[in-house]
């Protein structure tokens, strides 16, 4: 039994922070930002839309992309360091509101790995038969531990949410191999201490190897060469660290999914947010091998090579 993504949707605020209004708040430049990030602007939620929120709308649209009804769906997971508050679970808060009423539910911390952990979660239940559905939800609203006079952080980050159904697909489709890893050593690098607090020169070393092999990793692990690789979704961290990533597998530029310019850093919500405008941009087709690869806080890193198609 193959498990895949059968149902995708996302949600991003409507308010875009461009780099025009950072250059007013603090002292950095629009072309500084996209020469060193490859950002242009960021969604920020409002006071009334905390993460809660925008995971319900992500889910929503991806339960009816699956074409289920939320009771069909056996457990919720939701990838998110920025809850709506310590407890209950962002997961539970939205299994309620969906009407998901036979649904388990937990949340995940894993940073900007959040949905690849979420994903291979997921897949565990399908292949064993446990659960036929497994709503998948990555979702962060970065805005509210964010130190706006902070110009190494505060450029970087934005609001919003990706979901995917996973369930069981046809034969030779959906998730062929996987990595996840941790390095607890790192974890002083990127964290949280009331605000993000992030060593930019450390994290960036780490991204651009990790990224780069897990990718390579998960490739190898699925039987298939770099040409064999159709398209790449990196976590949308900074262009330069994507890059880095689609030179590692010789990839050509239009082969690599690039959303950072508009939404910018959404972390545990970017691979599915980025999937999802590339599935409405005709990039992506039925039984096109691609790599989702991404890192985070922790330090955590993950990558998934999957055959797309139901």
């Amino acid at each position: 039994m193959s498990a895949g993504l059968i149902g995708v949707g996302k949600f991003v605020p409507p308010y875009k922070l461009t780099n025009e209004e950072l250059e007013n708040r603090m002292d950095t430049s629009d072309e500084w930002i996209r020469t060193m990030t490859g950002i242009e602007e960021r969604r920020i939620a409002d006071d009334e839309t905390d993460t809660s929120a925008m995971a319900y709308f992500a889910a929503k649209d991806a339960i009816e992309d699956a074409g289920l009804q939320p009771e069909d769906i056996d457990l919720i997971l939701v990838a998110t360091v920025t809850p709506d508050r310590p407890f209950p679970a962002v997961s539970t808060m939205i299994q309620h509101k969906l009407g998901a009423t036979n649904a388990a539910a937990m949340d995940i911390s894993a940073a900007c790995s959040g949905f690849m952990y979420g994903i291979i979660t997921a897949k565990q239940f399908i292949e064993t038969n446990a659960y036929k559905h497994v709503l998948v939800v990555g979702v962060e609203k970065l805005s509210k531990i964010m130190d706006w006079e902070d110009r190494n952080t505060a450029v970087l980050f934005g609001d919003g949410a990706g979901a995917a159904v996973v369930g069981q697909v046809s034969e030779g489709r959906g998730i062929l191999s996987f990595e996840l890893g941790a390095d607890g050593s790192g974890g002083k690098h990127l964290y949280q201490d009331e605000y993000i607090q992030m060593n930019g020169r450390e994290v960036f070393k780490f991204a651009v190897r990790q990224m780069g092999q897990s990718a390579v990793n998960v490739i190898e692990k699925a039987g298939l060469t770099k040409d064999e690789v159709d398209y790449l979704i990196p976590h949308q961290a900074n262009i330069r660290i994507m890059e880095a990533s689609r030179e590692r597998l010789e990839l050509p530029i239009e082969k690599m999914s690039k959303t950072i310019h508009k939404y910018g850093n959404t972390s545990a919500a970017s691979i599915p947010i980025s999937l999802i405008d590339d599935l409405a941009d005709g990039k992506i087709k039925d039984d096109d091998v691609i790599v989702f690869v991404g890192f985070g806080g922790g330090l955590t890193w993950g990558a998934v090579c999957l055959r797309w198609g139901k």
